[in-house]
Parts: C-alpha cells; structure tokens; sequence
C-alpha cells in the first residue's frame, strides 16, 4: 500500500500578519514540517494544495498577493506535486485523485488549514474514493466560528470536527504519535 502526503492551504493569510488568522496556525505549520520531513526523507509521494480564490467577495487567498503564498516553512521543492483549487475540497476539479491513482496511491496522509472546511472536506471526500486516510490532527489549525448569535471557540470548533472525521473518515493522529510508530 502506498501512502502519500497531502498538505491543504498553509497559506500566509492564515497567519497573524494575513488576512484570515487561524488559532494555532504557526505550532499547525511547524508540525506539518516535521511531517513533511519524514515524507521526504522516506521519499514518498508529496502533494501541497494550494487555494486561489475566484469568488468576487473573497477577501483572502487572492491571486497574485503574498497572502495566498504557501508559508515559507511547508513550501514545494521542484520535485513536489502543486495542486491549485478553488474550492473547500481538494479534488473538486482538480487533478488529486488522477494523480493519486496514477501513483497507485491507497492511503493518504492529510494536514493543513482549515480543520472545519478543507480539512473535513477533502478527507471525506478520500474516503469516499477509497482511500484509507490519516488525520494528523495537531497538523491541522481552525478559527472561531458562530452559529445562532453563539460563538465557537476554535478549540472546540477543532476537536469537534476531528472527532466527527475519528468516527469513519480517517484515523486521527498527533504528529509525535505519526513519528513514533510509522
């Protein structure tokens, strides 16, 4: 079984100087890195998804801007599938799952931003395609949410949507846990 990397949308504008701060954006990225060092090290197949916004009324991840950059720490070497998508699910016409078929890839390994949009969506979406899929839960950051004049703190935002993908969608894993016992 061949397992690939998928990393969602650790753009710039998810950090504090961007136009969408995440909560826990930075410790995310920094423990997407050191998966993303073991992928390399072990020389497995590596995709980075990229969001460019083409919604008249988006005001983050806009072509051409710093903003919507891949985070200096995460960023593709040559030899690194780049995915560009425009919606919340990475294989909503994209390539991904050509690719990954074409690299007889079953399982994948998925972290990035957001946990509550692209995270979840991609994942269910890998599942759905038959994919055997790992969360790498402290890999992931999200943001405060609010429903019905109530708001949701990140953390809970993130341990809700990480536990509802626990149930079928994925395995969920801590980047020490991932290291530890691949």
């Amino acid at each position: 079984m061949k397992t690939a990397l998928i990393i969602i949308d650790i753009q710039n504008d998810y950090f504090d100087s961007g136009s969408n701060t995440l909560f826990g954006s930075l410790q995310a990225a920094k423990n997407a890195r050191l998966i993303l060092d073991d992928f390399r090290f072990k020389e497995l197949p590596i995709i980075h998804i990229q969001h460019l916004s083409t919604r008249p009324a988006a005001t983050f991840f806009l072509p051409g801007t710093v903003g919507a950059d891949i985070f200096a720490d995460v960023r593709p070497n040559a030899n690194e599938k780049l995915i560009i998508k425009h919606f919340p699910n990475s294989f909503r016409e994209t390539d991904l799952l050509e690719y990954l078929q074409s690299m007889d890839v079953s399982q994948l390994v998925i972290c990035g931003m957001m946990t509550h949009m692209c995270i979840d969506g991609t994942t269910r979406a890998a599942k759905d395609y038959g994919f055997e899929c790992t969360v790498i839960g402290d890999a992931c950051a999200t943001k405060d949410l609010e429903i019905d004049g109530r708001q949701v703190l990140a953390a809970d935002v993130q341990a809700s949507f990480l536990a509802a993908l626990s149930n079928f969608y994925s395995i969920v894993r801590t980047t020490k846990d991932y290291l530890c016992n691949e």
